[in-house]
């Protein structure tokens, strides 16, 4: 007998229907085709484990298995469950009527209980895209799929719940979420925020600044200083997630199999801060079998790079494409699959590697030279993709100690956000641009005009504090971002010279 149950395939961040064809037929032997992998492969021995021990019984016959599109490769152990429910319909042991309605998929274990799988979310998308009245799925996934709205979405924990349904002897609990409700609930619920930060306040400015025109932002100073305090709490003080990013983080998310259970959204900015002995793929993303890097996991949120000239060169230098284009092309011999990855870099470094080189009480140790070598290790090209190079120096101790509360992370993003919508009403005709810090060349100089005395004050700027070519046009963006935020409509000379503060490492001299 011939029966059809349907899963799906992960490409990327979207989802393909798979047909999973099985027929029983007199003969012996367990045969699977269609461009199987090993673990799909190996699916007969927890299928057969798991039926037995659930009350039912693998046949004695010739079972062919046929995954469709067969041109199209099939991996992971997420089919268990198509499979063992197409073998359990074939050999007449649950009934068929409703089996084309229900996309399934799931990973058995060997008693029957059911394993969470990958990329929900994108399935549930695909299948209410092609009309199936259903998703079933393990009881780990459901809230990831059930925010997906008119698809019902069952929740199950073992095999013998699905054959129980579709015998009709019992009903499955629908699992729901109120999406809107969801998003809306935890928009701005940050662990930390700025009001915990004492002193430091032109660090906070420079990383406002930073969040108002979605710049890329380096912080640079002694151990101790607190850098990865204030880059962990950039996301908050950054715009909230509209529901459409939100979906699409989610969707990345669920492809690399970071949601819990407990997990329905992504409804705060991502804060993605990997090790330094991170290798290219593991950044990038790829793989023999593709999956998000961490430049994607951090799609429409912050990549905090501690360190950054202890990273390899070569995981450094494969995010300059990422950085410009903002999405990561993966190329396979037989496949292409593009990932999202739309981040504000936030990287931090020592000025040398004792950590004390122009530190206001203690002594630089390194020997001559030293400094400009460490330095090197950040190659121009990656430094040219960074808008503001900030100095971090010491908190002294009357500020640690003061009992007076800084500015809450909510009154630093009102004024981001106003920022944000200015930007927004600018580049209203380009749908690909959002915040200043995508400006192209030639937009900066239609956009970012500034008067003679503006001219003369950079001009100036350049030849004193041997400014490089590549500061020019990053100068004028966060002048305009800076204007931004001051609700002015041109930019005036205290935005300019502000701006011209941000550019340490492009001061001739600054490494000795």
């Amino acid at each position: 007998m011939l029966v059809k149950t349907y899963g799906s395939a992960v490409y990327g961040i979207e989802a393909i229907t798979i047909t999973v064809e099985v027929n029983i037929a007199p003969g012996t032997k367990y045969f699977v085709v269609g461009l199987p992998d090993i673990a799909i492969k190996e699916s007969y021995f927890r299928i057969e484990s798991a039926l037995k021990n659930c009350g039912y019984k693998m046949p004695r016959q010739q079972v062919v298995v046929n995954m469709a599109p067969a041109d199209i490769k099939k991996e992971g152990s997420a089919y268990d469950l198509t499979i063992a429910t197409g073998v359990l319909a074939a050999s007449g042991q649950i009934e068929t009527q409703d089996l084309d309605k229900y996309l399934i998929m799931g990973e058995l274990s060997l008693d029957g209980g059911l394993q969470p799988i990958k990329g929900a979310l994108p399935i549930a998308i695909q299948a209410r895209k092609e009309k199936y009245k259903g998703f079933i799925l393990p009881k780990q996934n459901a809230r990831e799929a059930a925010i997906v709205n008119d698809l019902e979405v069952y929740g199950v924990e073992n095999i013998k719940q699905v054959a129980d349904f579709f015998n009709g002897d019992t009903a499955l609990e629908r699992e729901e979420v109120n999406t809107r409700e969801e998003f809306f609930n935890s928009l701005t619920a940050y662990d930390s925020d700025f009001s915990e930060v004492r002193g430091q306040e032109n660090i906070k400015r420079a990383l406002e600044i930073a969040a108002a025109g979605g710049h890329n932002v380096i912080l640079i100073g002694p151990p101790g200083a607190g850098k990865t305090m204030l880059a962990r709490r950039l996301p908050s003080i950054l715009p909230p997630l509209s529901l459409y990013e939100s979906l699409e983080t989610t969707k990345i998310h669920s492809v690399a199999g970071k949601l819990s259970s407990a997990d329905a959204l992504v409804t705060t900015r991502p804060f993605r801060s990997p090790h330094h002995t991170i290798s290219d793929v593991a950044l990038v993303g790829g793989g023999s079998n593709p999956q998000p890097g961490e430049i994607s996991l951090a799609h429409n949120g912050v990549l905090f790079l501690d360190e950054l000239p202890e990273f390899k060169r070569t995981a450094l230098e494969v995010m300059r494409q990422p950085l410009e284009e903002r999405r990561v092309t993966i190329s396979r011999a037989k496949f292409t699959v593009d990932y999202p990855s739309s981040f504000m870099l936030v990287a931090s470094m020592n000025p040398c590697p004792c950590g004390y080189y122009n530190h206001p009480e203690k002594e630089c140790i390194c020997p001559p030279g030293t400094v400009q070598k460490y330095l090197s290790k950040i190659s121009g090209p990656l430094l040219d993709r960074i808008d503001l190079h900030v100095e971090v120096t010491p908190v002294n101790f009357s500020e640690l100690s003061s009992e007076r509360l800084a500015e809450k992370s909510e009154f630093i993003r009102e004024r981001v956000i106003k920022a944000r919508e200015k930007q927004a009403e600018r580049f209203s005709q380009r749908a690909e641009l959002h915040a200043n810090a995508q400006m192209s060349p030639q937009m900066v100089r239609e956009i970012c005009k500034i008067s003679q005395a503006g001219q003369n004050l950079l001009k100036k700027a350049m030849e004193k504090l041997g400014l490089s070519a590549r500061a020019y046009d990053r100068i004028l963006k966060v002048a305009r971002t800076i204007a931004d935020l001051g609700g002015s409509e041109d930019i005036q000379l205290e935005h300019l010279a502000e701006a011209i503060h941000f550019r340490s490492l492009d001061r001739e001299g600054w490494a000795g």
